[in-house]
């Protein structure tokens, strides 16, 4: 299985990218993971709607231009469907058994993502109705990635 995480961003904190390196490396048996960064837009304060549409505008265009054609598309949108472990687990299975061997996974900036990578979403996931960092969420999403391999192999770690 082939993942790609398309994250608006980088990880600027040490223990933020110690973090997703060790996730990173977790996964190595399990699956091919690469982790694709686009650039952040920068706003003046206060931002503007008229801003914020031209942001996500501009980070949703460097984002489409990554994702790889035949690929099943997740957004990670407070909006989304939440789904436990053992069902996100169910649902990476069911994908690699029915021919989707190549998942992406999109996290967008501080202002969420833009509609037309909505739109090429297949899927809308949510972790939780609260906001977090992006950069924080990278972390949750490689770790739940892990989790769910575990869990499909039978292994030890889902508690």
């Amino acid at each position: 299985m082939r993942i790609q995480i398309i994250s608006v961003g980088k990880l600027k904190e040490k223990y933020l990218r110690q973090a997703a390196d060790e996730y990173l490396k977790r996964l190595g048996p399990y699956a091919k993971v690469e982790v694709m960064e686009v650039a952040e837009e920068k706003a003046q304060e206060p931002v503007h709607e008229s801003e914020i549409a031209r942001i996500l505008e501009q980070e949703g265009g460097r984002i489409l231009r990554l994702v790889h054609p035949n690929s099943y598309v997740t957004a990670l949108a407070i909006k989304g469907k939440s789904l436990s472990s053992p069902a996100f687990a169910d649902k990476l299975h069911q994908l690699a058994t029915y021919g989707n061997s190549h998942l992406t996974f999109i996290i967008g900036g501080s202002y969420g993502l833009a509609r037309e990578v909505l739109r090429r979403a297949d899927f809308h996931l949510s972790f939780s109705a609260m906001t977090f960092p992006h950069q924080l969420i990278r972390i949750f999403l490689l770790e739940q990635i892990y989790r769910a391999c575990k869990i499909n192999r039978g292994e030890a770690y889902h508690k």
